[in-house]
């Protein structure tokens, strides 16, 4: 037992000496670089995964990079994916029908798509919840949740839009990031 919990305790102190956080399922866990640090999120496949195979592919194309929080709310969300910074772009992809759920709640970190006024318009956009956001639950498609690094997501620049807004510096599926 005692060689059990010195293996254990070398294993997490490894980790957090590489600066990488673990991830339970590297293929369904995304790792968004901020200014401030790393934010991990759970992606939820068994909820939406529609969804979560636009996001895993937007990110492995680089398309997130670089992007800004074009809409960032108090007390509710942080928007971004929008390539023209407006919130009315979107990628080249074909909009994804709504996958809604009653498995999960738009509770604080929890990741939905934006859309328009129709149900099925989502492409690009996302949000983070920043506080509790029941009231969307059943009218957007809930994909994810954040894990680690909220502290991250708080410190993003606040405005509809941000007069300066923070940037996505890097979005990866953990399972393709090289290890440095």
């Amino acid at each position: 037992m005692r060689k059990l919990t010195t293996a254990l305790i070398a294993l997490f102190a490894m980790a957090g000496f590489s600066g990488k956080a673990l991830a339970a399922d590297p293929e369904n866990t995304i790792w968004l670089d901020l200014k401030d640090g790393r934010v991990v999120i759970e992606l939820l496949p068994e909820i939406a995964p529609n969804h979560v195979e636009r996001i895993k592919t937007l990110a492995r194309e680089g398309f997130y990079d670089g992007l800004t929080f074009h809409r960032v709310i108090e007390g509710f969300m942080a928007q971004t994916g929008d390539p023209l910074g407006t919130g009315m772009g979107s990628s080249f992809l074909d909009d994804l029908r709504a996958e809604f759920t009653t498995e999960e709640s738009f509770t604080r970190g929890a990741l939905g798509m934006a859309r328009s006024h129709s149900p099925d318009s989502a492409n690009s956009q996302f949000f983070i919840v920043l506080d509790d956001a029941s009231f969307l639950d059943g009218q957007y498609t809930l994909f994810g949740r954040v894990v680690e690094g909220m502290e991250f997501v708080d410190n993003i620049k606040r405005g509809e839009p941000p007069s300066d807004p923070d940037r996505i510096v890097k979005m990866q599926v953990a399972a393709d990031a090289k290890v440095n």
